[in-house]
């Protein structure tokens, strides 16, 4: 792994920092592939906004000068990039420091792969996730206390990924992923109105969708409705489509995935949708 802070190779972290302190901070999660960052554009946006509605101050420059002393070292990129933006050191208390914020970058090498399905068993959590304050809503912050214990529950079913409820009843999302359904031959992504992440591979799915013509709907999903799913995959910025041939004990139909998969070219990833969602 390399790691940098503000474009410096980092050696540690100050234990004032708020990240440590109070999650004060955003992240995304991003693949190089090739030497292309799969997706730029979508995970530029994310950082942008999440850091306007956290009043977060930081110098997109600092990211690209951390990536050019990652290609002068590498040959080419290939690997999982990780870039979080900290408030920073700040005094004891919750008030907002009036100083830019911490940009750190860490990248893991990994050899070159080209997409692939995974075909996955998975279930419902019993755990059920909170509703987030509206400001919050989508926001990919580092506070992820819920994912870390909803990540133990999947593990001791013996599942990769597994669907995430919320308190309300309705399904939201994976652990650490989006998810798409298939009911009454309907492809259908859970509105994330009250909680959950919005994910750049979900808004990249949905363009394409909308670009070949494919109707998905963006809806409250129950619970109740868990018997009724033909079809499901879940998808983040490191794996377009996971998709499920069992849940529970219910079988799933996997080749509206598999058609999905080869029909919105889900294994070419280096130029986003453009189309609105």
């Amino acid at each position: 792994m390399r790691s940098f802070k503000n474009a410096e190779p980092l050696h540690n972290v100050p234990i004032l920092d708020r990240a440590f302190h109070y999650g004060d901070g955003i992240f995304t999660t991003a693949r190089f592939h090739r030497d292309i960052l799969e997706l730029e554009e979508r995970h530029w946006l994310r950082l942008k906004s999440g850091a306007e509605r956290l009043f977060l101050n930081f110098d997109f420059a600092l990211i690209f000068k951390s990536i050019e002393q990652l290609r002068s070292e590498f040959q080419r990129l290939n690997g999982t990039l990780k870039i979080i933006i900290s408030r920073g050191e700040g005094d004891r208390g919750y008030a907002i420091p009036d100083h830019p914020a911490d940009v750190y970058v860490l990248f893991y090498p990994k050899s070159e792969a080209e997409h692939q399905i995974e075909i996955i068993e998975s279930g419902l959590l019993s755990q059920a996730i909170g509703l987030s304050m509206p400001s919050l809503v989508g926001l990919k912050s580092l506070n992820r206390l819920e994912q870390v214990l909803l990540k133990n529950e999947a593990l001791t079913h013996g599942w990769q990924e597994a669907l995430v409820s919320d308190v309300q009843g309705a399904i939201v999302e994976g652990v650490s992923s989006n998810c798409f359904i298939k009911i009454n031959k309907q492809w259908i992504t859970p509105d994330l109105r009250y909680n959950g992440v919005h994910g750049v591979m979900r808004a990249e799915i949905l363009s394409r969708m909308q670009q070949a013509n494919i109707d998905c709907q963006q809806r409250l999903i129950k619970t109740d409705e868990l018997k009724c799913i033909e079809s499901l995959f879940f998808c983040n910025a490191l794996s377009p489509m996971k998709a499920v041939q069992k849940i529970g004990h219910h079988l799933l139909d996997i080749q509206p995935c598999t058609a999905l998969f080869r029909t919105l070219q889900l294994d070419q990833l280096s130029h986003y949708a453009n189309s609105e969602t």
